[in-house]
């Protein structure tokens, strides 16, 4: 069997459908009439731009997980002052672990 180049694979498409509110598509439709470009392509770069958000939400989430199995944790009392100083004219560096 002969493997695809990159390049074919990365052109292959599928259609999704999904019903958005009437005033979001109105919007879609307005952007992309001012980027002058498809509706599509507006909705890719939106669809593209959320999965790669919550993927790294989700990559961020893990690593603050396995952080906090290994111990590695910042006081309560140690946040509260930081957020304090951050009101102030001199504020905190962030709490390290």
């Amino acid at each position: 069997m002969k493997k695809q180049s990159k390049v074919a694979s990365a052109a292959e498409t599928r259609v999704m459908t999904a019903h958005v509110p009437t005033a979001l598509a109105q919007r879609v439709d307005q952007l992309a009439a001012q980027l002058e470009r498809p509706r599509g392509w507006v909705v890719k770069q939106a669809l593209l731009a959320w999965v790669e958000e919550e993927e790294l939400r989700h990559r961020m989430t893990l690593e603050g997980l396995a952080a906090a199995d290994a111990g590695e944790l910042v006081a309560h009392e140690e946040v509260e002052k930081w957020v304090r100083s951050l009101k102030t004219n001199k504020p905190l560096p962030p709490p390290l672990a």
